[in-house]
């Protein structure tokens, strides 16, 4: 269990996980941000926000993702990106679980907003695994490889 525990909150394992969800949420945001109007689409299918969101939240989250990924990488902000990323990714897990027990047959809408993934019981575990590695960062990130460590020690 130690060993564990000194692995987690090793700071290169932590700036791992910064890198590769920092990559994950700018790579899946340059199609949504490209193509508002298939991502509403794709958050329409699954069938759970009000009509009156649906653009909203079609043309803030791709945005969202886009600007926690820069940051998340660079080390600005890194907790609080990390802590908006796992609330993303907590979104996505709900959405995705509701549409599987409907029996949907829909795109994820997480990479391609047209012709991207179909709902499968792996995106829901590919993001369960990430929002585990947004909660480490959220525990364990600091200054370490971060644009703010060298702020503060010049």
């Amino acid at each position: 269990m130690r060993v564990l525990k000194q692995i987690i909150s090793n700071r290169y394992f932590i700036l791992g996980l910064r890198l590769l969800l920092g990559v994950v949420f700018i790579y899946a945001s340059i199609d949504k941000i490209d193509k508002p109007g298939g991502f509403a689409q794709a958050i329409y299918n699954y069938r759970m926000m009000p009509h009156a969101t649906i653009n909203l939240m079609a043309m803030v989250m791709p945005w969202l993702e886009l600007m926690c990924g820069i940051l998340i990488i660079i080390g600005l902000l890194v907790r609080g990106s990390a802590l908006l990323i796992g609330f993303m990714l907590l979104v996505f897990i709900v959405a995705i679980s509701f549409a599987l027990v409907r029996g949907l047959d829909i795109s994820c809408g997480c990479f391609k907003v047209e012709g991207g993934h179909t709902l499968a019981l792996g995106l829901l575990v590919r993001d369960i695994l990430m929002f585990i590695s947004a909660a480490l960062v959220v525990a364990f990130g600091g200054p370490s490889f971060s644009l703010r460590r060298h702020e503060r020690n010049p």
